[in-house]
């Protein structure tokens, strides 16, 4: 008797576990998916997105040398061949300012435009250079920053004449790198086991080690100037806005996923998204206090890789395999 008592017992404890993990996985649903899934000519990785002082010119990035250009504020989009040879790049940073563009990529290719990509040049880079070109930044007339997936950053003020190193040395080897609007720079290391900072004036990066088990998976600058972090398991962290050497309490903004969590940003200062694996997108409208899911895009087959809000109003998410979502608040049921 004593025996099924305690089978019972923990017959009960299991299904109380089971009725809380059901429970846990309830999270509110987007009702108003402003989400619209764009079906580009092009089956490659796409990392990134800029446009022009033109709102309605746009480019897109990617692996195998691809560049997809808009002239409909990216309702559509056609390829754009570049003669660089036979050699296949992977272009992972595209950036402009007013009319003029760089593209980054690798292997160890930097591209000009001062007419809103009529027409690329080559930029020269020294055989000494640390690393590949990562990611770019347009600052205005002939200058850019720069830097390489070792961590080095260049800027350069005579379109990429010459370019001045503004650390020491390099980090070492990153997943990824995130620079606030004020210049600041946070990079994740390649197995996601520390991430360092840097800022204007500073001679060299500052190392810190992770604050817990999960490796990190991505970093950035919130909207008042404060960290965040996701990290494996869906977890996600912001600096505490007293003391930015404080991490606040972890977050999983879908407790029971099990898709990671990819990147963050900003629509609003309250408007948050969240992106990750098989179409996994989340929405905050408290500043990442309570969160939502957009589950009209859980079927795009791709893994959400970056988000990125060129304004409140023009919006894009792209991944693989050549798929872009474009911020659209006025569809319904889009996708």
């Amino acid at each position: 008797m004593r025996s099924l008592l305690r089978n019972l017992q923990k017959l009960g404890v299991l299904l109380a576990v089971v009725l809380l993990c059901v429970a846990c996985s309830k999270v509110p649903t987007v009702s108003d998916n402003p989400w619209e899934v764009l079906y580009l000519p092009t089956e490659s990785n796409l990392s990134d997105v800029a446009f022009t002082s033109d709102k309605n010119h746009g480019w897109i990035v990617g692996s195998n040398t691809t560049l997809l250009e808009s002239t409909d504020s990216g309702k559509t989009w056609q390829p754009k061949i570049l003669d660089l040879g036979e050699q296949k790049y992977r272009f992972s940073s595209i950036s402009f300012s007013g009319k003029e563009g760089w593209i980054a990529g690798q292997p160890s290719l930097l591209l000009h435009t001062t007419d809103e990509g009529q027409s690329w040049s080559r930029i020269t880079l020294s055989e000494k250079l640390p690393g590949n070109p990562n990611t770019i930044l347009a600052l205005g007339s002939d200058s850019a920053e720069m830097t390489t997936d070792v961590g080095a950053i260049y800027r350069t003020n005579d379109g990429g004449k010459t370019w001045k190193a503004m650390v020491a040395e390099a980090v070492g080897v990153v997943r990824n790198i995130s620079r606030s609007p004020d210049g600041k720079y946070v990079a994740v290391s390649s197995r996601g086991n520390f991430y360092s900072t840097w800022e204007p004036g500073q001679g060299a990066w500052v190392q810190h080690n992770r604050n817990s088990s999960r490796r990190v998976q991505n970093m950035g600058f919130t909207r008042d100037g404060r960290l965040w972090m996701l990290a494996r398991g869906g977890q996600l962290q912001f600096t505490d806005p007293e003391d930015p050497e404080v991490w606040l309490d972890a977050d999983y903004p879908e407790f029971s996923t099990s898709w990671g969590l990819l990147d963050l940003a900003f629509r609003t200062p309250e408007e948050v998204w969240v992106a990750g694996g098989s179409g996994n997108l989340l929405r905050s409208l408290d500043a990442g206090k309570t969160w939502e899911k957009d589950r009209q895009v859980e079927d795009v087959p791709s893994n959400l890789y970056r988000i990125v809000f060129l304004s409140p109003e023009q919006g894009f998410i792209i991944g693989q395999n050549g798929t872009v979502l474009k911020y659209n608040p006025n569809i319904v049921g889009a996708a």
